[in-house]
């Protein structure tokens, strides 16, 4: 199931669910196969975090980061219920809990000195989505 992220009255940003490790696995060899030179991004989010809200109602909605996102796979980890399984995907990447973005190249391999801890604005987030674009 995907979650929604976005204003009242906004178009929504699908993101695609994954709530483990194998998931996540799963869905970076879809992807792979499917759109192998599409940039993947991996959000960890939480109903609790506050950093998690700004992100969707400010960085998020904007429409330079709306069509950015249009080339890219957008997943989502919701580690709300904080399950074992929530526990090893936020250890697999070193977080000790959301907000985080991690971005993965076409090889489906994490691209290293590319993530977002805590909130980014829409300008400095655009930035960050650009270098993920070159990979």
């Amino acid at each position: 199931m995907a979650r929604l992220a976005g204003a009242p009255g906004v178009h929504a940003t699908p993101f695609v669910r994954v709530d483990s490790i194998a998931q996540l696995q799963d869905r970076l060899q879809q992807e792979r196969l499917r759109a192998p030179a599409r940039p993947v991004m991996l959000d960890f989010y939480a109903d609790w975090c506050v950093s998690c809200k700004e992100m969707e109602a400010f960085t998020f909605t904007d429409a330079r980061v709306r069509a950015k996102f249009e080339g890219m796979l957008l997943l989502q980890a919701d580690v709300t219920a904080n399950t074992e399984e929530h526990k090893a995907l936020l250890k697999r990447f070193h977080l000790f809990g959301p907000p985080g973005i991690v971005f993965f190249d076409a090889n489906g391999a994490e691209i290293q000195g590319l993530r977002v801890i805590g909130y980014q604005n829409a300008d400095a987030f655009l930035k960050t989505l650009e270098r993920a674009e070159k990979f």
